[in-house]
């Protein structure tokens, strides 16, 4: 009888998923005041980082608040889109592929 060994090589390859960036469309009924607590306690920025984000969404209109994988993107765009329909807000959240 014979030992023979066999070596077996994987060669897996792992590729990061893709990102996706969520932004937040300005409108004129949602307070800048609940824009800022949504970028706190869903996207967890900072008091600072959550001001400047909230005055350029207020200024241009709308600002990149984040970028992730698709999943949790779509993910923290549905938390933050509830939050805001259950306290009557029309905020927008988009989600588009970072190119």
């Amino acid at each position: 009888m014979s030992d023979t060994a066999i070596k077996i090589e994987e060669n897996l390859k792992l590729k990061e998923p893709p990102l996706y960036k969520v932004l937040f469309i300005n409108d004129d009924v949602t307070p800048m005041d609940f824009v800022m607590n949504c970028l706190m306690s869903i996207f967890m920025h900072t008091i600072d980082i959550a001001q400047d984000l909230t005055h350029k969404i207020h200024q241009d209109g709308f600002a990149v608040v984040a970028v992730l994988p698709y999943e949790i993107a779509e993910q923290k765009g549905i938390e933050t889109t509830v939050l805001s329909r259950n306290n009557n807000y029309p905020l927008q959240i988009k989600i588009e592929a970072d190119t």
